[in-house]
């Protein structure tokens, strides 16, 4: 068995997940790893390299959304090359005699190339026209991610997402009602699959799950300041200041210096920037810290984003709903 050799420097500016990621493309380049190489699980990784899981499993994850990895349950995580030849070709083969198999059924019925060509494609139109007319929900714990991310689905999907938290569920107002009535699929994070598929269980909705990661930009972009930055954060939601305090500890910067608030009250805003280096805000909160610092402090957005392997999943599960039958 291959050791895999990665040095993780804790003093380092760089976040921790990046370290890992990188060393592993490189033992990947070097042909340290080879093509089909089974990884170690993420507890064992974490455990080598006395780190948490979480951050062994952002590395795993953003080298799975760049094609370096892919992981598959029950087997484990490989050099993605294995995973092409498991996976990539035996579909594209599988999807080649389906279409053999329609074509030479055609054939048989007295249509030619060109009628068949001519169906396969007014097929194809029919159903991305079916999915145009699909509206869903976005669930989330709070509404400024809810907002983000049904936009970000919209523009991924082409079809109409609306935000809605789960507090919104819980108290189940006539609008909710309504939204739920109209939606043909309720989309939330995988944390809230459970309680989303129990609250609207009556309504009788497919949910599906997609997963979210924190914009490596904004990362990078606060591991850059030196030892010492005072950040202040601002965010809408306490779910929010928990979500990214947890995102930074993974990334390895759980210990720069930071006051998390929500308030709204404009003086103790001002206090508190007045007394920090740096002011991260949330896409919520963005707008208003910009107006207050009037240009005299950097304001960095912390971003979040739809981890688009899921995402894509999330388009094939889409066909699957009735209304594309």
């Amino acid at each position: 068995m291959i050791i895999i050799e990665i040095t993780i420097n804790k003093g380092d500016k760089v976040p921790l997940y990046i370290q890992v990621k990188k060393q592993i493309m490189n033992l990947i380049k070097d042909g340290t790893l080879k093509v089909g190489y089974k990884m170690p699980t993420e507890r064992q990784l974490s455990e080598d390299l006395q780190v948490s899981r979480n951050t062994v499993s952002m590395a795993y994850r953003e080298l799975e959304q760049e094609g370096v990895l892919k992981s598959y349950q029950g087997k484990g995580t490989f050099v993605e090359e294995e995973v092409k030849l498991w996976k990539h070709e035996d579909v594209i083969e599988k999807i080649g005699k389906f279409i053999d198999l329609a074509f030479e059924e055609a054939i048989e019925t007295g249509i030619d190339a060109e009628e068949f060509l001519e169906l396969v494609n007014q097929r194809l139109e029919d159903k991305k026209r079916l999915m145009t007319e699909i509206s869903g929900i976005y669930v989330e714990c709070n509404i400024e991610q809810a907002k983000i991310f049904a936009k970000q689905l919209s523009e991924r999907t082409s079809i109409h997402f609306v935000p809605v938290t789960v507090n919104d569920l819980k108290s189940m107002q006539e609008q909710t009602e309504k939204l739920l009535e109209k939606s043909q699929m309720v989309i939330t994070t995988f944390n809230h699959v459970n309680e989303v598929i129990r609250l609207t269980k009556a309504y009788n909705k497919k949910v599906f799950g997609v997963a979210i990661a924190p914009n490596l930009e904004t990362i990078v972009t606060i591991a850059r300041f030196p030892i010492g930055t005072k950040f202040a954060f601002v965010c809408i939601s306490e779910e929010f200041k928990f979500k990214v305090r947890r995102a930074l500890e993974g990334a390895g910067l759980g210990n720069i210096c930071v006051e998390y608030t929500n308030s709204f009250e404009k003086d103790q805003l001002s206090k508190i920037i007045s007394e920090v280096d740096v002011v991260i805000a949330s896409p919520g909160r963005y707008n208003d810290v910009k107006d207050l610092t009037k240009g005299d402090k950097q304001v960095i957005n912390f971003l979040y984003s739809l981890d688009e392997g899921t995402v894509k999943a999330l388009k094939s599960k889409i066909l699957e709903i009735r209304y594309l039958r």
